[in-house]
């Protein structure tokens, strides 16, 4: 697959709010890559978990109505029981799931302070964490040192991502477009976005994102994945248990 068009294309940031900003990046003609990048030392970092205020599973769109959300995108995978993530996910003192698994990303996130994000084949210790109000494991797209660790493969589908730029701004991705996780790797990192660091969060349809502030709603929703939807038939959102998100800015 070739990315120079989309490589080529210059990006262009509008302010959503302090510490927030939105790219729209035309890629596959129809679906853009969205980002949106987030200064947690300005803007205020959330996570909502259904299994934390006894809800049901909910759209995007549901958690940034309920729970005054900016900016709401999937936390992770998520298990069976359709509540707990499938790597590890503390909230507060709340543990969604305490269990570690093999995943080899994990992301703290504190209020006021860059996140730390962590290669857990590179650390001996998980303690700084402990400090840090959201602590989440993810399957990791992009290690530390800016390598691709995923080999090519048939298998694409659409993708919401986490990544951390070199100055600690978190960097929040959507494509609606399927593409293998090599190549969707490819792309980022060829991007004029500072990528640094990667995670992937969801994938197929029930990757989402929502964006609501004052001059722009969107809600967006996945669709492709090989092996379970392989069409671009999903127009709506899935419910999801948990997001991560960012506060609604005062009106």
């Amino acid at each position: 697959m070739s990315f120079q068009i989309l490589l080529a294309a210059a990006l262009s940031w509008r302010i959503l709010q302090p510490g927030v900003e939105f790219a729209e990046i035309k890629s596959v003609p129809g679906h853009p890559l969205y980002v949106v990048r987030v200064d947690s030392q300005r803007a205020n970092v959330q996570a909502g978990l259904a299994s934390e205020i006894s809800r049901a599973p909910q759209t995007a769109a549901a958690w940034c109505r309920q729970s005054h959300l900016a900016v709401a995108i999937n936390a992770g995978m998520f298990q069976s029981d359709q509540r707990s993530n499938v790597g590890y996910l503390r909230h507060g003192k709340l543990r969604n799931n305490s269990r570690w698994n093999s995943y080899r990303s994990v992301v703290g996130i504190k209020a006021k302070e860059h996140p730390l994000w962590l290669d857990l084949d590179q650390t001996q210790s998980k303690a700084a964490l402990d400090k840090y109000e959201i602590v989440v494991q993810n399957l990791r797209l992009i290690a530390g040192d800016r390598k691709n660790v995923w080999a090519q493969s048939v298998r694409r589908w659409s993708e919401a991502a986490l990544a951390i730029d070199s100055r600690g701004r978190l960097l929040i991705l959507f494509s609606r477009a399927p593409y293998s996780m090599r190549d969707f790797n490819a792309m980022i990192l060829g991007l004029p976005l500072d990528v640094k660091q990667a995670m992937h969060l969801e994938g197929g349809p029930e990757a989402s994102l929502s964006i609501h502030v004052p001059g722009l709603d969107l809600d967006v929703s996945g669709s492709y994945e090989t092996g379970f939807l392989e069409n671009d038939a999903n127009q709506r959102q899935w419910p999801i248990p948990n997001v991560l998100g960012v506060q609604r800015d005062r009106e």
